[in-house]
């Protein structure tokens, strides 16, 4: 990436040559380009919130930026492209959406996510430590930047306008106004589960901004919920508690129904947004009175089944994305399968729910060399392969 002070040398995490999707945008290089032509010195505690790969941070390193990120995959890119860039990782304060937000902010920088329900949560909650000279600016693709994101802006921070576009990306100013009360931060949300879904039927299901179908309970979920192998408790290899695993839990619905419905079972709930799996943990807490008759409930934020040991699991129930941020790709998914695979161990299964289009059971057969039709309807199917 070609930035006004120096050429970057940027990479997704985790790292794949294969890869042809670039760790920056045109976004983040007129955002960078602004701040370069603007004159305005980047003093006192500056905020990149929802850096994608890690540019923006990288690309500011002398300027100590603090880090909010939603993704554990952002962190460790970024982590790795400050070391690849000859920067001190040390001088990046990295935090989550999850931690408290700095006290003071006199630079605020924003890449606009895919959701504004993130975009909302963020703002309120660095609202209180924005001030009448805090620098405000967001950048996006143009087809990222709606009327929507503009005044939720100008609701929260004050006065907001956009830039003239450029090479398809567009800047968003906003001057603060001290005399704004943003209104009451709405999440977490709380909403109730629809009957006929198995254990979780009635049940309360709580969601962290920026979870997919925060609002609501997603058609593919709800099939998915409507097949799972509620059965074989104790299904460990040995006879024993079983070992399952929610691959990308999401609010941890899918993983609450199975702890339901088999007690004496463990289950490990993962994902590599942090706002998802604070969901999950609230959704599990909220339904399931996790006592001695419970097996143990692990919640994670990581890289997928990477640090989980090979042979170790019996049973991984997965609903993969097949984007990331505003790229289409079957990538995710194609780890997330792989991973499973080597987690599992001999005879231990894969369940996964996706849309019919995207040819699932071809990848499993690939790497399983199985794929059994579970369940299908019009628009989805469940498949389960076995770890032979």
């Amino acid at each position: 990436m070609t930035t006004p002070s120096a050429e970057l040398v940027l990479a997704r995490f985790p790292e794949d040559s294969r890869d042809q999707l670039r760790a920056w945008d045109a976004s983040d290089e007129y955002l960078l380009r602004h701040l370069a032509q603007s004159g305005r010195a980047l003093d006192g505690t500056v905020v990149v919130v929802g850096d994608r790969w890690g540019a923006l941070t990288t690309a500011l390193a002398a300027h100590a930026p603090v880090q909010v990120t939603d993704s554990f995959l952002t962190r460790e890119a970024t982590r790795a492209n400050l070391v690849r860039n000859g920067a001190d990782p040390a001088a990046v304060r990295l935090l989550t959406t999850q931690d408290a937000v700095p006290g003071r902010v006199d630079v605020l920088l924003v890449r606009v996510p895919k959701s504004l329900a993130l975009l909302e949560d963020q703002l309120l909650r660095l609202a209180p430590a924005v001030h009448e000279g805090t620098l405000v600016v967001g950048t996006g693709m143009v087809k990222e930047i709606h009327t929507s994101t503009l005044k939720l802006f100008e609701r929260i921070l004050g006065p907001t306008r956009t830039s003239l576009a450029e090479k398809k990306a567009r800047l968003i100013f906003c001057t603060p106004h001290p005399g704004l009360v943003p209104p009451a931060n709405p999440w977490p949300l709380r909403y109730t589960l629809p009957d006929g879904i198995g254990p979780v039927s009635g049940r309360t299901v709580v969601n962290e901004a920026g979870v997919f179908c925060a609002e609501r309970l997603d058609i593919g979920t709800r099939f998915f919920l409507q097949h799972l192998p509620y059965g074989g408790e104790g299904a460990g290899g040995d006879g024993g508690a079983g070992r399952i695993v929610d691959l990308g839990c999401g609010n941890g619905v899918v993983g609450t129904a199975m702890a339901l419905a088999r007690p004496a079972d463990e289950v490990l709930f993962t994902d590599e947004s942090y706002q998802a799996v604070a969901a999950a943990e609230a959704t599990y807490r909220a339904n399931v009175d996790d006592t001695a008759e419970h097996g143990k409930a692990e919640f994670r934020v990581g890289d997928g089944l990477a640090d989980v040991p090979e042979g170790s699991v019996d049973l991984v129930l997965n609903n993969p994305p097949f984007h990331s941020h505003q790229a289409t790709t079957d990538a995710t998914a194609w780890r997330m399968f792989a991973g499973a695979r080597r987690a599992l161990r001999p005879g231990g299964e894969l369940w996964v729910v996706g849309n019919r289009h995207l040819g699932y059971h071809v990848k499993l057969r690939r790497l399983f060399g199985n794929s059994e039709l579970v369940a299908s309807d019009a628009k989805f199917v469940v498949l389960k392969a076995v770890r032979t």
